[in-house]
């Protein structure tokens, strides 16, 4: 049975956990402007000397992510936190893919995680060793199909996906993210190595969480949620988020067993 704490706020059960996971993008801010009551909570947080990481699946390294926030107007102290599923990739590429070949599915700015790799990429697809997906291309963000033609002849090739999220709220717009198209290439009968929730590597990379009690924060059920269940952590679903309609329509307990997901807590907004 999932427990609302929209009234007791978070504070009713922060005792209970030594560290949080807590995803950016839905819960911190919007895309557009940060949520104040976010910010009020992880000072909150910072106040009890409690380990947070601000999680996100974000294509891109960790200073990216941190001059965004900046931007926004988020205390130094707090960007300090972010991890995020790019510089998780990163670590991974250098280690394993330092020389090979690869194309690059997504935007341009994407690519400011992958300058050390420059001198890798190739827009020829026989040439190439793997996808790197960051994203969908600005001129096809919503057609799909576009990928199902551009994978047809190189299902052999592997996929590294920097974003396993498939859609994204920016302010009031909804948009496709890079897990889509990966989804795409796996339907297909691709091979796809995913980096960020609900996959446990980026949790592991993030924070030295051994022997913790941990509460997982987040908007999403396939990634935020998904992750916590998977790595046996506890979980606070933000409700006014990716899920808000289907939540409002059937109810918290209808839409976590249609996702197959055990949602321990949770709020419409995160508030302390």
């Amino acid at each position: 049975m999932t427990k609302n704490i929209d009234k007791e706020g978070l504070q009713s059960i922060a005792d209970n956990y030594d560290l949080f996971y807590i995803d950016l993008w839905g819960v911190i801010h919007n895309g557009i402007k940060l949520h104040e009551e976010a910010i009020i909570t992880l000072k909150e947080l910072l106040k009890m000397n409690k380990d947070f990481v601000l999680l996100t699946n974000a294509p891109r390294p960790n200073f990216s992510v941190k001059k965004f926030l900046e931007k926004m107007g988020l205390d130094e102290k707090i960007r300090n936190h972010v991890f995020t599923s790019g510089e998780a990739a990163l670590n991974y590429l250098k280690k394993f893919y330092l020389s090979d070949k690869f194309f690059h599915i997504g935007p341009d700015r994407d690519f400011d995680l992958f300058n050390d790799f420059k001198n890798n990429k190739s827009k020829d697809l026989k040439d190439i060793k793997y996808f790197l997906c960051t994203g969908l291309f600005d001129e096809h963000d919503k057609d799909l199909n576009y990928y199902k033609k551009l994978f047809e002849k190189h299902i052999n090739k592997k996929m590294i996906c920097t974003n396993p999220d498939l859609i994204v709220d920016r302010g009031n717009v909804r948009e496709l993210c890079a897990g889509s198209v990966a989804m795409v290439f796996e339907k297909m009968g691709g091979e796809v190595v995913y980096f960020g929730k609900p996959y446990p590597e980026v949790y592991n990379q993030s924070i030295d969480n051994f022997n913790k009690r941990i509460l997982s924060i987040g908007d999403n059920l396939n990634t935020d949620i998904k992750g916590a269940n998977v790595l046996n952590y506890h979980s606070l679903l933000i409700s006014n988020g990716i899920h808000k309609k289907e939540i409002k329509d059937k109810g918290i307990e209808e839409v976590s067993k249609q996702y197959e997901a055990i949602v321990n807590y949770i709020q419409s907004d995160l508030k302390w």
